[in-house]
């Protein structure tokens, strides 16, 4: 029921992550909708996640044993949406209807209408909360499934996620990962200019995490990081990815404006363009 498969340079990753993003575009555009830099910035970490990483099955997507993840930052899921579909958990054309009227993809990720999404999430700081009792619940249950959760940078600003932080070393929970999309920019402004989190890494380890800090958009670095937890036995491990807001797209690149706004029809061939000569 597991679902790894071959080396990265075969499956060719890199230009699957850049058709991803591509879809994503299209589907912001078509609703007139916006956090395109979020979605953009952790697209390579889904698509090894989806098909390195994670024991799952698109054909059962309730298998009792499959691997968790979680998308605490709930508004980018254009991008999660795009994954599932390219991995089949459904339709591509489920992705044409995306944060319509009566659509079953709303703007924020959405659970129960869609194979593959574990949770609700877009009210940052929940993610790591809810992720802990489902890794705690697999312990105590003997299971052998294990948890993953995205975190945007900003959601460091919230309490809530420390104070799970502070819960998954106490409770053991090695069968829990966390990934920061460290994308250094948040809905208002750069990171270190609204809350600095420097250093961040620090933060984590003292709190009794095993840490590592990687490239976000390096596949290798991805890959070797995912595949090789827990870290340290009886720790939950924290994976910091450093990411570019809006990756893959010039313009887009490291600008707040793309946390908000959706491309145009111009814009928008702009950006696949790009996307296409990069494939």
């Amino acid at each position: 029921m597991a679902t790894r498969t071959m080396k990265t340079e075969a499956l060719g990753l890199p230009q699957l992550a850049q058709r991803i993003r591509a879809d994503s575009l299209r589907m912001i555009h078509r609703a007139k909708s916006s956090h395109a830099g979020s979605a953009l910035s952790m697209i390579d970490l889904l698509v090894v996640l989806y098909n390195k990483v994670l024991r799952v099955s698109p054909e059962w997507p309730d298998w009792p044993e499959r691997d968790r993840f979680l998308l605490s930052k709930g508004h980018a899921c254009a991008g999660l949406y795009a994954v599932l579909a390219a991995r089949g958990f459904f339709p591509s054309t489920w992705l044409d209807n995306f944060y319509k009227d009566d659509s079953r993809m709303a703007g924020h990720v959405t659970s129960g209408s869609i194979p593959g999404v574990e949770i609700s999430s877009g009210a940052l700081g929940h993610g790591l909360a809810i992720g802990c009792g489902m890794a705690l619940t697999a312990k105590r249950d003997q299971g052998n499934y294990r948890v993953f959760v995205l975190l945007s940078d900003g959601e460091c600003d919230e309490g809530s996620t420390w104070e799970a932080a502070l819960f998954a070393p106490h409770h053991r929970l090695s069968n829990l990962v966390v990934i920061i999309d460290y994308n250094k920019i948040q809905s208002l402004g750069p990171v270190k200019e609204i809350l600095d989190l420097e250093p961040l890494a620090a933060k984590w380890e003292a709190f009794g995490w095993s840490v590592r800090e990687i490239n976000g958009h390096n596949f290798h670095e991805i890959e070797d990081a995912l595949e090789n937890v827990p870290r340290v036995q009886g720790k939950p491990t924290c994976i910091i990815a450093h990411t570019v807001k809006g990756k893959g797209v010039t313009f887009m690149e490291n600008k707040v404006l793309w946390h908000y706004r959706s491309p145009s029809e111009d814009e928008l061939h702009s950006a696949l363009a790009q996307l296409e000569t990069a494939q």
